[in-house]
Order: C-alpha cells, then sequence, then structure tokens
C-alpha cells in the first residue's frame, strides 16, 4: 500500500462524504454487554458499505470487536453503513451512545474519522487500512504491507495456472487495493524471472498503475462480468480486490468450472476457503490480513489505559499478512512450490528481498 495516506485528488473525492445513518432504518446501534474484567468499557465499530457479512475486511474487524467482548468482558455497540452517505452519522451516533473507542473500517471512512476525532478529543478512535500524512493523537491507524502476502499469492497464481494467464481486478483504485496488485504482478514476475516462464498477467500494470477496476465494493454483477471477460481472454486463476463484488467473481469461476473450464480464485483480507465458503472448491489460496487480532489487540490496549496512536502495521514477520493454506489444492500447488514460496517468505521477513509497492507503509 507507502501505505499512502491520501493522494490529494482522492483526499478531495473523501471530503464530499459526509452523512451517515446507524443502521438501514436510522436505529440506534446494536448494544450488549457482559461481565469481565473491563466491563465498563464500551468499544465499538462502523463499517463501510460492504457490511459485516461481506466476507472480507469489515467481516474479519467485527470479529475482532466480538472476541473482545468475549475475552475482555466489553460492551460493545455497532453501526454497519450501507452507504458513504452513512459513515459521519454513524460516527456521531457512537460518540453519543458513549463510545470509548470507535473502530471505522476501511480507506473510504477516513475523511469520517478524522472529523469525528477534532470534533471529540476526548474519545479514542482506531482505523482499519488507512493512515493520515499527519498523525492525528486519538486515532490509531491499522495498517497493513499487504503487497508481502500478495507477492506469495502471485507466484503461487503463476505456477498453478495451466493457460499462462492470469488475472487481477479491484473495486476502487485507492492504495489499499492497489497494494494487492502491486504485490501480485511482482510474484507474477518473480515466478516468470525464476522459472523462465511468460505467465500473463490481465487487470493490473504495476508501472503504469492503471487497470480493471469494478468501480465500487457493492456490485456483484459487475464483478461476475469483469471475471467472466478475465477468463474469456484465457486468465484460469482470478484474484478480485473488491470486497463483496469478489462474490460475483467466485460465482464467475465456479460457472466456468461447471462449463469445463478450469478456473481458480485467490481471495484477499482473510481465508476465503473458510470465510467464503460458497468458492471453497475454487479456492486456490488467499492473501490474508490478521484484522481481527489486531481490532482486538487495540481494544484491549486502550481498555488497561495504553492508547497511543502509533500505526500498527502488518506483515509477514509479525503475522499480521500471511498466505492462507492451499487447502484441496495442497497437493496439486506440490512440495516445490509450495518450498519455493516458504523461502521467498523467509527472505521478505529477513529483509534481503524488499516487496515495492508505492503504497506501502515507510
Amino acid at each position: 500500500m507507502r501505505f499512502v495516506s491520501r493522494k490529494t485528488g482522492v483526499a478531495a473525492a473523501m471530503l464530499g462524504i459526509s452523512a451517515l445513518a446507524l443502521s438501514a432504518c436510522g436505529a440506534a446501534p446494536e448494544e450488549s454487554s457482559s461481565d469481565g474484567q473491563f466491563k465498563d468499557f464500551v468499544g465499538c465499530i462502523v463499517s463501510d458499505s460492504g457490511g459485516f457479512d461481506d466476507q472480507s475486511f469489515n467481516e474479519s474487524s467485527h470479529r475482532g470487536l466480538m472476541n473482545a467482548k468475549e475475552d475482555l468482558g466489553i460492551q460493545v455497540k455497532t453501526a454497519e453503513s450501507k452507504s458513504n452517505a452513512d459513515f459521519t452519522t454513524n460516527l456521531n451516533g457512537m460518540v453519543t451512545a458513549g463510545c470509548d473507542l470507535t473502530v471505522t473500517i476501511g480507506f473510504l471512512l477516513g475523511d469520517a474519522t478524522a472529523e469525528a476525532a477534532a470534533a471529540n478529543p476526548d474519545k479514542n478512535f482506531a482505523i482499519v487500512d488507512f493512515q493520515y500524512e499527519k498523525p492525528i493523537e486519538n486515532v490509531k491507524p491499522i495498517i497493513y504491507d499487504t503487497a508481502q502476502a500478495a507477492y506469495l499469492a502471485g507466484y503461487a497464481a503463476a505456477a498453478a495456472s495451466k493457460t499462462g494467464t492470469v488475472a487481477t481486478f479491484g473495486g476502487i483504485q485507492i492504495p489499499t487495493v492497489t497494494i494487492f496488485m502491486d504485490g501480485f504482478a511482482d510474484g507474477v514476475d518473480k515466478f516468470n524471472e525464476d522459472k523462465g516462464k511468460d505467465v500473463k498477467l490481465l487487470g493490473w500494470n504495476k508501472d503504469k498503475q492503471n487497470g480493471t477496476f469494478s468501480g465500487d465494493f457493492e456490485k456483484q454483477d459487475k464483478g461476475k462480468q469483469i471475471t467472466k471477460n478475465f477468463i474469456a481472454s484465457g486468465a484460469d486463476v482470478i484474484m478480485p480486490v473488491a470486497g463483496p463484488v469478489g462474490k460475483g467473481a467466485g460465482a464467475a469461476v465456479v460457472e466456468a468450472n461447471k462449463s469445463g473450464k478450469e478456473a481458480k480464485l485467490v481471495w484477499v483480507d482473510s481465508d476465503g476457503f473458510l470465510t467464503a465458503p460458497d468458492y471453497k472448491d475454487v479456492m486456490l489460496t488467499s492473501v490474508i490480513k490478521t484484522m481481527d487480532t489486531a481490532v482486538e489487540d487495540v481494544l484491549r490496549t486502550d481498555a488497561e489505559g495504553n492508547f497511543d496512536s502509533t500505526p500498527y502495521v502488518g506483515t509477514l514477520e509479525n503475522e499480521g499478512v500471511a498466505l492462507a493454506p492451499f487447502h484441496n489444492f495442497d497437493e496439486e500447488i506440490g512440495e516445490e512450490t509450495k518450498s519455493e514460496i516458504e523461502a521467498l517468505k523467509q527472505q521478505i521477513v529477513s529483509g534481503e528481498l524488499k516487496i515495492d509497492s508505492a503504497s506501502s507503509p515507510k
């Protein structure tokens, strides 16, 4: 992702995002509590428009809050955004509801979170997948050098391809999306370099920083059509980086296999074999961000009175990012390729191999 704070153009666009409803019908956020060592602490979360059932980063972050409720005994409140217009209202609702720390999910909530933090300096916030150019004292960024794990996925995808063509596409062209695509592209290049192959990548040109995007994180039919087009062009491993839009990609891959074509899917954010079981039979692997662990850790730290705004950066070394198991394709991927991927991982962890993305944390 340098975890690019905001590019000027994106920042300007995001400034237009403001209003938000506490739920689909404007009701108060869900509330529950349990006894425990931190029973008076209130931890809260606001989703982006993908919702908590996106089988991706919203769901994983929400799971971190629920784990904190169970493990720490905190009270929890949630607000699910139905559109970008809900962000500000949902955040204001969390403050009014007495939240001690509110976690916001996703790059698109950057401006709304900054505004809420400035208006409520006595409240703490954490934001997943966003880093500000100038740190904010009461906001902790939770960010990931996802290119590291995506590099391994690109290598695996190239190794698994039988057609010699793989593909990726994004939801919106923002740093938290393109960092996956950068790493994936470099992993494909590494496979070609090491093996003397010429596996082609559709959907993303890292040097030019342009490629294929659905335009949102919601319309699954767009993801399905993009994926169909890739498959028609010869791609047999596809990595969507588009939240719920990825479900459309999964449906297209499943349909392709039913029609006699062999295609595979690479999921992102969570282990799709477990979180998106409708597509597990075509799931090669996933690029994981352990958002649930990070969210729970940030909540615990604040509940203990030790909040700080230093960014949490997930890497292969601290297991903040990872390549998921190959599950049903473990035998097909083979011991040789798995050994090569493990060696690349260790080189990244040791610093011998640097994965370069304009969007990686610096």
